[in-house]
């Protein structure tokens, strides 16, 4: 398992780690098999959606904000709740099929690092299991 260091600068952005994964699958000699990369965070979650087109994730993080508003009246007190419930809504992990030493995505996709409670300092662990 390798852990792949993100720094988020604003409350709530995505980071495409894309690459980073990949350079985890090239290095781990699996040639078949998936790649599961986790967040170790209750206030951040990952997800595979387009990369081609930012305003894209831009949607995204507009739809979660009305969805779960910053300012909703919550019972936990640190200010962050709204941070949880996106988390929790778009999930803290996802799972890649690897092929010849690749992610096997779609064209138009990559893997993104979704911040609700920055700026931090954050992590992933990717796990690549599969055959050399």
């Amino acid at each position: 398992m390798e852990t792949i260091d993100i720094s988020t600068r604003s409350r709530a952005e995505v980071v495409d780690i894309t690459g980073q994964v990949q350079e985890v699958v090239a290095r781990s000699g699996v040639r078949q098999g998936v790649a599961f990369v986790f967040s170790a965070h209750t206030t951040a979650g990952l997800t595979v959606n387009e990369h081609a087109d930012p305003d894209v994730m831009e949607d995204v993080l507009g739809a979660l904000e009305r969805m779960a508003p910053r300012r909703g009246g919550y019972a936990h007190s640190e200010g962050n709740s709204d941070a949880h419930i996106k988390a929790s809504l778009v999930g803290l992990s996802v799972s890649v099929p690897v092929e010849g030493a690749r992610l096997v995505l779609g064209t138009w996709q990559g893997i993104f690092f979704c911040e609700f409670d920055g700026p931090r300092r954050r992590r992933a662990m990717v796990q690549v299991l599969g055959s050399s």
